[in-house]
């Protein structure tokens, strides 16, 4: 295949062995007795579960319409590995563990990669679906277990399941001014008969897992899916992937090869070069998984490496890792530099937008008395509110929190009742209830309105004074 498609296969690995086996590596663990839970295809027959038989992608390219497209279909094939004890009557007995000498042996599936490429002419597919089947014969093996003086005391029995898989692809025109191209491919497990009522651990092996497409095209180039361009935005929408996510894959700005992903990626993912060798996690943090293997008892760790090949791998690797490149899983800082772009200037709805205003030291007069921030008033709501819950708020006291004006040069005040429980909570939320200056009344701290005499008794022409409230008082 090309060089971007080799390009992209660190990152097809990782998804090919994501969840394969999980610390602490070992057939007992909980976490390891329910497996491969990415990118099953099951027999169609197969319904105990409700794992798919297929997955559709839908990718979009433009100017490729006399390309080729490149498809390597890439899954594993589970294995059955099981261990028979040798009888004295002759033949053999199914065991889950048989020990010989130091070496124990455990009945534990493995998997096998497959692969399989296809090349098929764009021109071929507009139009019209193709058909490319994918078939992989089983087969069976067995290795006797000897002792040291050569008696059989038992066998290992490692067995695949034939597998037939169908991938129909095709492609069409989108209407518009951009010549774009959607190309949709179907892969579906085809494998027969299976029963519907068989346990998973054996539809397992009649399945494809952890299946995905890596496509190539020669000419052109794939758009992406996860951040379209906004002209292609509307073609994008009418992609519709089932049981997959195809992300672009290689160098970023190569747009030349797509993942189609049983698992969710952003665009042109990499594995990270500090990363000594697959943990099966790819999601996770290498040093903890590394710190923790480390930690595992002799037992656990001699468990682990019976469990299978490549767990027993991960254990001697992590014995055996220097220290230099523990210390390199510790972090990384990838850039260093200023931001590539400015702050964003303050939203002009924040208050401190505006100089002008300032919510904690601006006032306003109400019945002749400057209100600002600490002050305490009596509320009394306006005719113009509609929400009945107001008439309960008519007559208690507050205290003003803020003075604000809105962008249309209204004034209005915020305020905490003084018989809330909850103010302070609400104070340091920043959640006030909020009224206009005509709908509140000064009062001084006794809670008694301010008395402020009107501009008739300072003339001398009045005979009484007016209260904060507008009621009549004595003089």
């Amino acid at each position: 295949m090309s060089m971007p498609m080799d390009t992209a296969r660190k990152v097809a690995d990782a998804v090919l062995y994501e969840g394969y086996l999980l610390y602490p590596y070992r057939a007992s663990a909980p976490k390891n007795r329910v497996r491969w839970q990415f990118g099953v295809l099951v027999p169609p027959e197969f319904t105990a579960t409700a794992e798919p038989s297929a997955s559709v992608t839908e990718c979009l390219l433009e100017r490729s319409a006399n390309a080729l497209v490149r498809l390597r279909l890439r899954f594993l094939h589970v294995k059955e590995r099981r261990v028979e004890r040798a009888v004295r009557a002759g033949g053999f007995r199914p065991v889950h563990r048989l020990e010989c000498g130091d070496i124990v042996h455990l009945t534990f599936d493995e998997a096998t990669e497959r692969e399989v490429d296809t090349v098929l002419p764009m021109p071929h597919l507009l139009g019209t679906e193709r058909t490319v089947v994918v078939r992989v014969p089983g087969d069976r093996a067995e290795e006797p277990i000897r002792t040291a003086s050569g008696d059989t005391r038992g066998r290992v029995v490692t067995e695949h399941q034939p597998l037939r898989a169908v991938l129909r692809v095709m492609a069409e025109r989108l209407p518009g001014p951009y010549g774009l191209l959607k190309l949709r491919i179907r892969l579906e497990n085809v494998t027969g008969p299976v029963r519907p009522d068989v346990p998973r651990e054996q539809a397992l092996r009649h399945s494809l897992v952890a299946a995905h497409l890596l496509i190539g095209v020669t000419s052109g180039a794939f758009l992406s899916l996860t951040d379209p361009p906004e002209w292609a935005r509307a073609a994008t929408d009418c992609c519709r992937n089932q049981n997959t996510w195809p992300v672009l894959v290689g160098a970023p700005g190569h747009r030349d090869v797509v993942l189609s992903s049983p698992i969710i990626l952003y665009d042109h993912p990499d594995i990270a070069p500090e990363s000594p060798g697959d943990l099966f996690d790819s999601t996770e943090i290498d040093e903890m998984l590394h710190l923790r293997t480390i930690t595992l008892t002799e037992g656990e760790k001699a468990e682990a490496r019976a469990t299978d090949p490549r767990a027993a791998e991960i254990i001697r690797r992590a014995g055996d890792l220097p220290p230099e490149l523990v210390e390199r899983l510790h972090g990384a800082i990838r850039h260093l530099g200023e931001p590539a772009t400015p702050p964003a200037p303050t939203p002009w709805w924040d208050p401190s937008a505006d100089v002008a205003t300032s919510p904690d030291t601006d006032s306003v007069t109400v019945a002749g008395v400057e209100i600002a921030k600490g002050c305490r008033v009596r509320l009394v709501p306006g005719s113009r509110r509609a929400d009945a819950h107001d008439m309960f708020l008519a007559g208690r006291s507050a205290q003003v929190e803020a003075v604000l004006r809105d962008v249309d040069g209204g004034t209005y005040l915020a305020v905490t009742l003084d018989d809330d429980l909850g103010a302070d909570l609400h104070r340091s939320h920043g959640r006030f209830l909020y009224f206009a200056p005509d709908e509140v009344r000064p009062i001084d701290a006794e809670g008694l309105p301010i008395e402020i005499e009107d501009e008739g008794r300072a003339a001398g022409g009045a005979e009484g004074a007016r209260t904060a409230g507008g009621e009549e008082a004595e003089a």
